[in-house]
């Protein structure tokens, strides 16, 4: 298993920007399928956003516009910029990473979008 940190969240007002960062443990993290997922109280985990090897991104409509996933394969580390925030983004954001024979979560970490 992969182990993996997320950090960034905290408190925004509407409109505000937040990155938040995931860092990787393990030497094999080019190979990964990189995720963020968000969870509301009360509501299932949803997919966010994903980049997989060659690069290629893609995003629930929600975020789309607003969100830009990205990867450092060499710093073991995938990033989300959240752009234009909205109150309803307002949940604990969590870092995932797939690949046929593993899928890795972190612990999560909460963004609250409020004036």
């Amino acid at each position: 298993q992969v182990q993996l940190v997320e950090s960034g969240g905290g408190l925004v007002q509407p409109g505000g920007s937040l990155r938040l960062s995931c860092a990787a443990s393990g030497s094999r993290f080019s190979s990964y399928a990189m995720g963020w997922y968000r969870q509301c109280p009360g509501k299932q985990r949803e997919l966010v956003a994903v980049i997989i090897m060659s690069g290629r991104t893609n995003y629930a409509d929600s975020v789309k516009g607003r969100f830009t996933i990205s990867r450092d394969n060499a710093k073991n580390t995938v990033w989300l910029q959240m752009n234009s925030l909205k109150p309803e983004d307002t949940a604990v954001y969590y870092c995932n990473a797939n690949t046929i024979s593993m899928d890795s979560w972190g612990k999560g970490t909460l963004v609250t979008v409020s004036s």
